[in-house]
């Protein structure tokens, strides 16, 4: 019998956030807590379906005049155009100066591939895989992992993270962004920076797009918590919305499953703004023949949940409403456990909790003390110290900051 022509490939690891949630499912402690992977969870610790999105379900299962064609290969026309006006506002120049398109992606993973993907074959000239692409350190592992595997071979990182005041490293941040060569393209995260939580101020946003002007550089947004971060739409595309006021071509990958909590509909979209609507129309062209290639067309449903929801003054309020909720708990979450630990008089600064934004915190906590967390305490989270603040509830968050206490207070 041949040995079998699959006997050289490797085993691959496990993608580390989903085994931690294996690990924690295995897990027969009573004591457990889970704030590994980034999906919204009630008090009660359970997945939470939107009261919108079960209106808006029940009202697209009894429209009889759907049905399961396929859709246009750029995705739902009215999801498209709805999804790039919350990004950019009802009142963008660039919307109605037509210099606006967008393609129905699978998820925000999606949206960025297919950014990635055009940006290796035509950004600024043809197959430019020497183009330095950079990447926020530290930054969510896919942006790394994306851009690599559409074939770009310059992966960079720039400074973000200032582990010793935990906040934003701003001047290294400029620095390599005036070091970085002229067209390079930056990964920017809107809002909600995973994994640590921290936002520039709109007067750092301001001072970053002048250098990346200045630099011409590429600005590829990811924005994957419109609303869920500070619990208004607006603020939270602030960054996005100025980048455009101020002229520039960008790219902004959009997902809808935390903001929907549409994680396995898989509802994403990339939205292009060029310098004029014949050049975006070229581009969304060229995104055509990659999307054929890659998923041939977009599914419907998650689509249809969100176009309709956004095409509707109602219903939008009622999404507004529904988001505000979600991020509200969070917010008194981080309240809560700061509070717990400065009570305690854990060692160091715990005001970076509550300063950080959005679903995750990163805490502080180096490799060693996680370990113990996990090992000791049967608190499940990333090696980074990273963790999920929707992990944490009424009923555990006495239980996670004592944990946290010990595991600093012992371990160094």
């Amino acid at each position: 019998m041949a040995a079998s022509i699959f006997a050289a490939v490797p085993h691959s690891p496990p993608v580390a956030v989903f085994k931690l949630t294996a690990d924690f499912r295995e897990d027969s402690d009573s004591r457990k807590v889970n704030l590994g992977v980034g999906a919204y969870r009630t008090d009660e610790g359970q997945p939470w379906v939107l009261p919108v999105v079960k209106k808006v379900e029940q009202m697209i299962a009894s429209d009889n005049s759907l049905n399961h064609e396929y859709l246009p290969i750029l995705g739902l026309p009215e999801f498209r155009a709805n999804a790039s006006r919350i990004a950019l506002g009802d009142d963008s120049p660039a919307i109605k100066e037509k210099r606006v398109g967008s393609v129905q992606c699978l998820g925000g993973t999606g949206a960025l591939r297919i950014g990635a993907e055009f940006l290796r074959r035509w950004y600024n000239g043809n197959n430019n895989t020497a183009t330095p692409v950079y990447v926020s350190t530290p930054s969510w592992e896919n942006h790394n992992s994306v851009f690599m595997d559409a074939g770009f071979k310059d992966i960079r990182t720039y400074h973000y993270w200032d582990a010793a005041k935990r906040g934003l490293d701003l001047q290294g941040l400029l620095n390599d962004m005036e070091q970085a060569p002229e067209f390079s393209i930056f990964i920017l995260h809107a809002c909600a920076h995973n994994p640590t939580g921290t936002d520039p101020t709109p007067d750092q946003w301001k001072q970053i797009a002048a250098v990346m002007k200045r630099r011409s550089l590429f600005p590829f947004f990811d924005s994957a918590y419109q609303g869920f971060a500070s619990g208004s739409l607006d603020k939270d595309a602030w960054a996005v919305r100025y980048f455009v006021s101020e002229g520039f071509e960008l790219f902004c990958a959009q997902s809808f499953s935390k903001n929907f909590g549409l994680y396995n509909e898989r509802v994403g979209n990339l939205t292009v703004v060029g310098k004029d609507a014949d050049n975006v129309q070229r581009v969304l062209s060229q995104m055509e023949k990659i999307v054929r290639t890659t998923w041939s067309n977009p599914p419907s449903q998650g689509a249809r949940i969100v176009a309709t929801t956004l095409a509707s003054p109602q219903l939008f309020d009622e999404w507004k409403g529904n988001v505000k909720t979600m991020a509200d708990r969070v917010l008194l979450m981080r309240s809560e456990l700061r509070s717990r630990l400065e009570a305690l008089g854990t060692p160091g600064t715990w005001s970076h909790i509550t300063e950080q934004i959005g679903m995750f915190s990163f805490t502080g906590l180096n490799p060693k003390q996680v370990e113990y967390m996990v090992k000791e305490k049967h608190i499940y989270l990333m090696a980074s110290g990273r963790i999920n603040m929707c992990g944490l509830t009424t009923k555990n968050l006495d239980y996670v900051a004592k944990s946290i206490h010990e595991a600093v207070t012992k371990i160094q």
